[in-house]
């Protein structure tokens, strides 16, 4: 491209520079997540060292769109008012995410090598949910899928299943087994366990910015009976 043509291109429009930025903040906290599974699946100490830069990196991308949206929301329309607006909480998520994803870490290498493979197979599938949903409301935002941000709430019930059967096995122990790393490994399930309602958080904030009605609402035209589907199709031929 030659400099003339380089020159005289517009600069990008601020909204539109936030809203790309919030889905970058989004896929580097799915990163982080991905890195959170390998870890502990593996033991990693590299993978899960990464996670301190990961935590540093969405906190700059917090104060970076927390400070653009101050400036642009007054300079926009309603409608990309509104975007901002998500995006601005789509920050305040992802930022705390990477807090958390930072804290199962730490965790983590505390109770290297006491770890047993129950409790690796459980946290490594709760890390791996909690990528999918943000691959998931990632997509969704950037998309305007409300689809894709109703999956990410039906995903949110096996996390919590996850956390119960982690929470049986160190605090009940109805088996009487020794444990090891009990107090480590009930903060690393805490830590993805409010992840994922972070997560959760996100894709309501989707459903609501997309379709400007409430969770309650999306659902429940999203969990129609197969009947009801069909007449609503039918309703919706005759008309056309």
């Amino acid at each position: 491209m030659s400099t003339a043509r380089a020159e005289g291109l517009s600069p990008e429009p601020a909204h539109h520079h936030i809203v790309r930025r919030t889905i970058e903040a989004c896929r580097l906290a799915t990163t982080a997540a991905g890195a959170a599974a390998e870890g502990i699946a593996t033991g990693s100490t590299p993978l899960l060292n990464t996670l301190r830069l990961r935590e540093r990196e969405l906190d700059t991308f917090d104060m970076e769109i927390d400070s653009a949206v101050t400036t642009a929301i007054t300079e926009v329309e309603p409608a990309q008012a509104r975007e901002l607006l998500a995006c601005m909480k789509f920050m305040i998520s992802l930022e705390r995410i990477g807090d958390l994803l930072l804290s199962f870490a730490n965790s983590a290498q505390a109770a290297s090598g006491r770890i047993d493979s129950e409790d690796t197979r459980d946290l490594t599938r709760m890390a791996t949910i909690l990528e999918k949903m943000l691959t998931d409301v990632g997509e969704a935002f950037s998309a305007r899928d409300v689809g894709k941000a109703v999956d990410v709430l039906r995903s949110d019930s096996e996390m919590d299943r996850l956390r119960n059967l982690i929470f049986l096995r160190h605090i009940e122990n109805p088996e009487n087994i020794a444990r090891q790393a009990s107090l480590q490994i009930i903060f690393m399930t805490q830590s993805l366990e409010r992840a994922g309602d972070h997560a959760k958080n996100l894709a309501e904030e989707v459903c609501h910015f997309v379709s400007g009605r409430t969770v309650r609402h999306v659902l429940m035209a999203y969990d129609k009976p197969v009947e009801q589907m069909f007449i609503d199709y039918l309703r919706k031929r005759d008309r056309d």
